[in-house]
């Protein structure tokens, strides 16, 4: 995949995430809107990323700092950096959506697994995201767990599911053993 490129999102970018987003939502009712969308970059440009395939815009991945088990209200806007979610250590994959003529190649969990690289950095215990749609079959042979107690704001629908993921500390001395596993319970 060398004709493909992970970077941070920019300004020019938002026309194609919006279009791209609307495109992905919009028929179930859970499109955000612009104003909504770029809320979530700015609590968190650092974890917001464009996919470039085969140089052009191949899709987006919004994710922020969140507490677990709390998750955006789609029909609200975040008001600046997301409060308590340092302590918690939880990063929420927010909105992951590949462009339809890059769609089957991958790329989504390419997307995921730079999320996941930057999760560990920071020192995140766990990734969290909102499954919508019957998506979870997808989500749960990726590692995330299915949390149906707990609940969403009602903008995602009867249908949504939290789910979270532990994320391993990346293990950069084979000495040190086998990293503990984290709690996602």
């Amino acid at each position: 995949m060398t004709d493909t490129r992970i970077r941070l999102l920019a300004e020019e970018d938002w026309d194609e995430v919006v279009a791209l987003e609307e495109r992905a939502y919009a028929a179930s009712g859970l499109s955000e809107g612009r104003e909504a969308l770029r809320s979530r970059h700015r609590a968190s440009p650092g974890t917001c990323f464009v996919l470039e395939h085969a140089g052009r815009f191949g899709g987006y991945l919004l994710a922020l700092p969140y507490p677990r088990f709390r998750c955006p209200d789609l029909s609200l806007s975040e008001e600046g950096a997301v409060q308590g979610s340092d302590r918690e250590g939880n990063l929420h994959a927010h909105d992951l959506v590949i462009a339809e003529r890059a769609r089957g190649r991958g790329l989504a969990h390419r997307l995921l697994r730079h999320l996941e690289e930057i999760g560990r950095a920071a020192h995140c215990r766990t990734l969290s995201l909102v499954a919508v749609r019957g998506s979870q079959v997808l989500w749960t042979p990726l590692g995330y767990r299915a949390r149906p107690e707990i609940g969403l704001p009602a903008s995602y629908g009867t249908e949504a599911v939290y789910m979270v993921k532990p994320l391993e500390p990346a293990v950069t001395d084979p000495r040190a053993g086998v990293s503990p596993g984290v709690d996602v319970g």
